[in-house]
Order: structure tokens, then sequence, then C-alpha cells
């Protein structure tokens, strides 16, 4: 009898109405998800939008033209919505009768103008979403006096690296509650019925005024191509009729008797550039409210972006709300629109709650549930409707003035310039971001983490955003995957594979059957082109030690690991070879998946099986010159450079890059190795006749627990050595989780002298205190929960494999030793503790804040930050990077089925397919 039971197949009973609804949205027969939160925040000083000569996208389209310039490929409000092709968009704007302008998209500084880089200086929080957008819910806090634009630029501008960011509510805009609570609902009736709530609170003790004035417009598809016809929206009576001359045609209502206000989204030439030209233009409502210019607006009422203008006096505790419904002509009762408003709105909240009782059942804590349920909310607030045809960005549209030569050409990096070498690169899709103002455009290794929380709620979603990176309007001929738009030739960590088949195993833990093998299969060909392209490019010298760049590690090392050394030679990278061996291995458990169903893959399995015991040789004797990335002095992995002499040398340098071998790691079930005989008997030969190679793996070929076997790059013995620095609480473990550079560096910096001039890295737990690599991210100290992920998944592996006989002390010195599996759960704890009220009702990544700690309105907004203090465990960084942060998501799971699809289904799916 198998120790592995056969899951039972779901419950009917625990099908909620959401549930279905992902259902009818992934079998097609519903298009549930074609309306959803898909506004970027900031479309503004994006690559996209750049046509400068040289490169600086920051200067080229600031904020101060946001609102009076038309956008060439997408869009930006705030609490946005849009349909998936972004053609028609609908979001909230405001006014307290002080600002200068309308307050309809967020407002930050650039990378340049902001002490730690480009910020985001709003308070705003995603507080609910579901899976197919039918319910939708966003906290916009609005001071109400006038926002302090001029005083966050200078001053952010000001201060010094060493100095923390300029935030909104150091400007003391907050005290005594002076602001408004804004809340936008979202409710679907229909895939295209769509209603909008905006409720609004004054906090503070005075009446105050606002101004309420929901949006909908046109994307500006028309200004680009000689004779583009034009959408249309128009009035009709209290409504406006909006209709798209090759898509739908839809009815908004306004609820009460707002004043309609109709214009164009077209650039205002006139202001910009003083030029004569008649018209409407994009900044016409804000000139209509803000400056009482009637003129501003069409009296025809017509054009292609509409408000309705809502005007509300509100004492001391006042309430106020108003209603939008945007609808497809072809809905019922299209006279009555806010009869069953209500109604739809409850239902809609209710059946949310539902389903997140099913995805939480066994989570008893509630503030755990809250922050489960907002960092799901915050994944899918971040999905953005991303447009980008290189192509015709390089050269211009037919209907603008062609792009100035030197952009070809000019770029900071090389002579050539920004993408040109992917012209084939045409995206047009809706894309999880990692956080739609700071970096308001995708990232491939970020989103590779984004899909395992996104896969706990949709895993379709979650295999759709693997599979549209891997297709050829994204990948390279050559197999590279796109960066990021500011760079697509920069090489992110090779996290695919590995985000592919964790993906593949949450899914089929939840279907209860043999899994989405057709997925698996597509994306696996595919995979396998991406491992060619890192072996042909990323392989120097050809031995199984690879370079990288700075693959994602920003500052972490003493040089800038993407450009040449100032000394020449190059480094082989810790890192990039302990991806590369994890990429190994994630394909050849893939193909030995693939097996199962199809014995052609054995072939394949072995090939990555040997790849990866290359990989494991090199690492141990580089050239055949004894020499290895482990270093016996330190007992830690350690980059290598290589000078121009052949000499090579140690960067003693203790970071993170000497941990990422830890997730080179695979246990191999006793029932999948029966299944696969040509596989295993190419394993015994191996065992039987290379002993130079079988030697260099962690015991691979002994019988584990269970009759497992562990591929790994670390035997016992050297995984105890790392681990004890790993849980040293002066190096690596923090009480928040994994250091990114160990503190020993806090007092003993790292040095490393070229021409006269002492490069050093030091223990900064914070953000960066010096400019290089950008300065926006810091790797030299605090908790980044990508790298905390995996090192507990591989925690989870390692104990599947060798049992709770298997100790380790943790934390080093205390004399408590644990098995590697207490171990996981102990760092787990420590990174969920970073979100979780502590028994004095104080949540570390709030840090400082007082009214982030203690003020009811405050307190359970949980934000989630781009990584985290090393000490404290404040949050750093971009303050919306619900993207990797998510993965909190995840460890908050009930304990007992955290990591259950990782360790406990294999064993089950091989029954599956014998079945």
């Amino acid at each position: 009898m198998s120790m592995f039971p056969e899951l039972p197949v779901a419950n009917p009973t625990n099908v909620t109405a959401e549930h279905r609804r992902l259902q009818e949205a992934n079998d097609g027969t519903a298009s549930w998800k074609n309306w959803g939160p898909y506004l970027s925040d900031r479309q503004w000083g994006t690559v996209r939008e750049d046509y400068s000569p040289d490169g600086n996208a920051w200067d080229y389209f600031p904020f101060d033209h946001a609102n009076k310039r038309a956008y060439r490929w997408g869009e930006d409000g705030i609490a946005g919505v849009s349909d998936a092709g972004q053609r028609l968009c609908m979001s909230l704007a405001l006014w307290n009768g002080k600002d200068p302008i309308l307050k309809e998209r967020l407002y930050g500084v650039p990378n340049e103008g902001g002490n730690h880089g480009e910020d985001v200086k709003e308070l705003y929080y995603h507080l609910d979403a579901t899976p197919t957008h039918s319910y939708l819910k966003y906290l916009y806090k609005y001071p109400q006096a006038e926002f302090p634009y001029r005083w966050l630029a200078t001053e952010s501008k000001r201060r010094s690296r060493t100095e923390p960011e300029f935030e909104l509510l150091d400007t003391g805009l907050f005290n005594e509650n002076k602001y408004f609570d804004v809340y936008v609902e979202y409710a679907k009736a229909s895939p295209t019925d769509l209603l909008m709530r905006i409720n609004v609170i004054n906090r503070g003790p005075d009446t105050a005024e606002l101004n309420v004035i929901p949006q909908v417009w046109y994307r500006n598809t028309w200004s680009w191509t000689e004779d583009a016809l034009r959408p249309a929206i128009s009035a009709d009576g209290q409504k406006i009729r909006l209709l798209h001359f090759d898509w739908d045609e839809y009815v908004c209502h306004f609820d009460g008797t707002p004043n309609l206000l109709f214009t164009d989204n077209d650039t205002n030439q006139p202001k910009l550039y003083r030029v004569n030209k008649a018209g409407y233009f994009k900044d016409g409502i804000n000139e209509a409210v803000v400056q009482g210019n009637a003129a501003a607006v069409n009296p025809e009422r017509t054009g292609t972006k509409a408000a309705g203008h809502y005007q509300f006096t509100l004492p001391p505790g006042g309430f106020a709300s108003v209603r939008v419904r945007l609808r497809h002509t072809t809905e019922d009762n299209l006279d009555s629109p806010f009869a069953d408003f209500d109604d739809v709105m409850s239902d809609r909240a209710r059946e949310a709650d539902e389903f997140f009782a099913v995805v939480q059942d066994g989570m008893a804590d509630d503030d755990a549930k809250l922050i489960h349920r907002q960092a799901i909310a915050g994944l899918i607030w971040t999905k953005q409707y991303f447009e980008y045809d290189v192509w015709q960005w390089l050269h211009g549209d037919s209907g603008s003035p062609p792009p100035p030569r030197e952009r070809m050409r000019n770029t900071c990096e090389t002579n050539r310039g920004r993408n040109v070498d992917w012209e084939h690169l045409k995206n047009a899709d809706i894309v999880s971001m990692p956080d739609k103002w700071e970096y308001p455009w995708y990232a491939s290794w970020d989103l590779a983490f984004h899909t395992i929380p996104l896969a706990t709620v949709d895993a379709a979603f979650a295999k759709e955003q693997l599979l549209m990176f891997l297709r050829e309007s994204y990948m390279h001929p050559n197999g590279q995957l796109p960066a990021y738009e500011w760079n697509f030739g920069d090489a992110n960590p090779p996290v695919h594979a590995w985000a592919s088949w964790r993906v593949f195993q949450i899914d089929r833990e939840q279907r209860g059957d043999k899994g989405d093998i057709p997925f698996l299969e597509r994306i696996f060909h595919k995979l396998t082109i991406n491992f060619t392209w890192w072996v042909n490019r990323k392989d120097a010298n050809g031995r199984n030690v690879f370079q990288g760049g700075f693959l994602g590690l920003d500052n972490i090392g003493v040089f800038d690991r993407s450009r040449p050394l100032p000394m020449g030679g190059y480094i082989i990278q810790a890192d990039a070879t302990g991806w590369m061996a994890m990429y190994s291995l994630n394909l050849m458990r893939i193909a030995l998946e693939l097996a199962l169903h199809d014995n052609v893959y054995e072939d394949m399995a072995i090939k990555f099986f040997e790849h990866f015991l290359g990989i494991a040789r090199a690492m141990t004797d580089m050239a055949g010159k004894g020499i290895g990335l482990w270093d016996e002095q330190d007992l830690f992995y350690y980059d290598e450079l290589t000078l121009p002499d052949g000499t090579i040398q140690p960067l003693r340098v203790r970071s993170m890059v000497g941990l990422i071998p830890l997730f080179a790691v695979e246990v191999l079930e006793p029932e999948l190795l029966a299944r696969v005989p040509k596989f295993a008997s190419r394993m015994r030969w191996i065992l039987e006749n290379r002993p130079d190679l079988s030697t260099l793996v962690s015991r691979w070929f002994e019988g584990g627990r269970g009759e497992r076997r562990l591929l790994s790059l670390l035997r016992g013995h050297r995984m105890k050595k790392l681990l004890r620095r790993v849980l040293d609480e002066g190096e690596f473990l923090s009480d928040f989780g994994i250091r990114s550079l160990s503190k020993a560096h806090k007092g003993r910096p790292f040095t490393f002298e070229v021409s006269g001039e002492v490069l050093k890295v030091d223990y900064q737990p914070a953000e960066s205190t010096i400019p290089a690599f950008g300065g926006n991210s810091n790797w030299r100290g605090p908790i980044w929960f990508p790298m905390n992920y995996l090192i507990v998944e591989s925690l989870h592996k390692f104990h599947h494999y060798y049992g709770e006989d298997f100790k380790v002390e943790c934390p080093t010195g205390s004399g408590n030793f644990m098995s590697i599996l207490d171990v996981a759960k102990e760092i787990s704890s420590r990174l969920t503790r970073i979100f979780l009220k502590d028994q004095d009702g104080r949540r570390p990544v709030n840090g400082w804040y007082e009214t982030h700690q203690s003020d009811p309105h405050f307190r359970d907004h949980v934000p989630f930050y781009e990584y985290f203090h090393g000490d404290t465990g404040m949050g750093l960084g971009a303050s919306h990077q619900t993207g990797w942060t998510a993965l909190v998501a995840k460890l908050l799971l009930p304990s007992e089925s955290v990591f259950t699809d990782l360790c406990g289904s294999a064993a089950r799916a091989v029954i599956r397919c014998q079945a």
C-alpha cells in the first residue's frame, strides 16, 4: 500500500460563485476577465513613451506633461480599469479645491529626483480582488490641504543617500486626520456590465469640500497613423454612449445629476508646444473643474473623453457616495441602471468572502487571513495592459515626426541603441507587473515568482503568463527571454523552468489528477531553447561555469558585473553557475514527468542530468586547476575573479550569491524511477563507472528515507557548514528572514583596489548609500522575499530526503538543534513576522511611522514592499511591489499544506499515471 493515498476530487460544495466564474473564463464560455484593473499607475517616464535622442525617459515625458499629452502605448489612472485591449478606460479623478491640477494619476519623483531613486509619494492600498475581477476594492487617501508636489520634489532631491526617503506622511498633511478616505469598488453583473462605486469619508475635524470626478475615455490610437478613425463618446440625456469603430458599443450611466463634461484625449499642443491649433484636449476636464474654464470642454457634449462632475461639502465624519455603471448596449434594463446596483455590489463582495473562505481553509489566525487576502489583492490589482512594438517604436509612426537617428545607437551601456536588437518584440497583453508605479514594465524573473501565489487562486492565468514569455513575440530568436524594457538584452536569473514546474505541481494538487501535461510539454520545448542560449552565451570558455552579469542582484558585488572589469578579465559567478545547476535539474525533472507519458523524454532527462553533473564537477575543479567556487577556508561559495594573466582569486564577499547553489536540489521518488528505466539505468552506469562524477554530488546514489534519491550540489557535510553561516544571527539570519549580505561585513567590509581606487562592499541593511547600479535597490543587507522563498523551498526538499534525524543548530551558537524542516518553518515564521502584528499590535513593515502602526484607519492596510530592512523588517524600496513579495501569501497558508504540492504530490502523480 502506498504511503501517498490518492487525493479526493474537489468537493462540489466548496465550489463558490467565483470559482464558477473562473472556470467559465478559463474554458472560454464567458469573458469574465475581459475587464480588469489593467490601467498602469504610471505611463509617463517609461521607455515605451520615450522618443528622445539620449534615452532619458524621465525627462522626455515628465509628470508635468502627463495630464495634457496623449500617451502612445498605454494609459494610466487612479484605481483604473480597462478592457483587455485597453480601448476603453475608466478611473477616478478628485479635486479638493486647493490643488493646482486634478488628482487623476499618482505622483512621484523620477529616478534622479529621489535620494534613493524613483519613488511614488502617495497613500493608496489594494484591499480586495477576485481572480475574475468580479469584485475589486481600492483605497486612496487624499489630503484636504493642497497636495505638496513642489515640496516633495525639492526635499527628495535635497536629501542625501544616507537619509531616509521623504514621504507624504512626513509633510504633516495627515495630522489631525485632515484627509479624505476614498474607497473605490468595482463589481460585475456580467462580463460586460461593470459597476463602480466611490465612497468618500471626511476623516478630519472640519467641514471640507471635495469634487469627485469618475472618468471614461478611449486610449488614443488615432494620432499616430494618418487618416485613422476615432471612436466617439456622446451625451444621451444623463448617460453617455461610447462607440468604437471596430469594437463594441457601451453606455455609461452616472447616478444623480452630475455635470457631464466632454473633451478629447489629444495632446494640448498649444500649451506644450505653442502650436496654434484649435480643439478640445486631454486636460480639458482639468481646465473646466480647476480653472473654471468652461471653454475647455466641448459644448456639443461629444469627444473621446468624458466625466461626471460631483461636488460635495462634507462635515467632520461625513460620507458621500457616487455610483457609475458601464454596460454593453446588449445588456438588459438599460433604462434602470441603479435598480439592482446595491444588490449586485453586495452579492459580489459576499462572493469574494466565500471564495477566500475556501482558499484560506485551515488558516486560523484572522490577521494572517487579512495579510494573505491583501497580498492576493495586490497581485491582482497589479495586472497591467502592456503594449510595446519595438520595431514601430524605433522607426516611428506614419502620423508622427520620425524619431531622432541618435536613439538607434545611443545608450549609456553600448554604442547600440536601446533595444535595437529586439525588433521582433511586439507585446500587447495583460501582464503581471512588479509594481505599477515604480516598475510599470515587466521583469522576466519577477514574473516567474508572481506565478507561484497566482497559481494558488488562478492557475490558468499563471500558466498563461509563463507561456507568454516564451512566445515568438517575446523570446528572442536566439532563445533569450526579454529582461525589461530599459534593456531587454540584460540577463535575469533563469527561474522560468522552476516556476513552470512549481505552477504545474500546484495546479496538479488542486485538480487532483495527472496535471496539465500539454502545458508542461509545450513549455518544456521552448525552455530547452532558452537553456541553450545560456550555455552558448554565458559560459565563456565552455567549461560549465557561468557568467551572466548582475543577474537581478544590482549592487551585490564589488564590481558592476554587467560591465567589463576595469582591470580586464572576467568573473566566474557562483550565482550564475548555481542558477544553471538548478535550471538543469528543473528541466530534468520536467522531462522525467513527461517521460511518464512518452518515454521519448527519457533521453532529454538524461541530457539535463548529465549537464547538471558537468556543472557540479566544474564548480569543484575549474579547468582542471583544482580551484572551485567552494572555499574550504571560509566554508562558503564565492565568485572567482579570473585576471588577464590567468590568475584566479576568490572575491570573498559573503552574500546571497554564495547561497544560490542551495537551490540546485531535486529529490527523485522510487515510484518515479521505476517508471523511467532508461534514465535509472544511466544513473546506475554513472555510479558504477564514473566515480569522479558521482562523488561530486550529494549522496544521490544512496538510499534515503523511503528509498528516495537526492541530487544536489551540496553534500550533507557541506550543507551543514553553509547553513551554519546562514543561521548565524551575526551573519545572515535576521529576526525577519535571511539577509542578502552577511552582517559580518558591517565592521569588516570587503575591499578591492583597482588603479589606486579602493572599492568596498559593506553591510547596509536599509537603502543603498551609493549611487551604483541605479541606486534604487539594495542587495547589501536587506531581506528579499524571492530568495528567501527559494531557500525555504530548498530546505523542504532536503528534509524530504534526510528526514527528522538530520539536525542542524538554529540559531548558530544557540545549542538548539532542529530538523531541516523546522529550520524552514523558522525562516518562514520570521518572514511572515514582517507583516503580522506583534504582541504590541505593531507591524515591523510599517517601521517608525506611528500613524501606520496605531491609527485605526491605517494599521490594517498592509503595504508589500520590494525589500525589507535587514535588522528591523521595515519596508523599503518600491512600496507596492506585491508582485514577488506576494510570496508571503503562500507562506501564510497552514503549515501542513504550504509545500504539500512541492514534496507530497510527485509520488501521488506517478500513481495516478499508473491508474
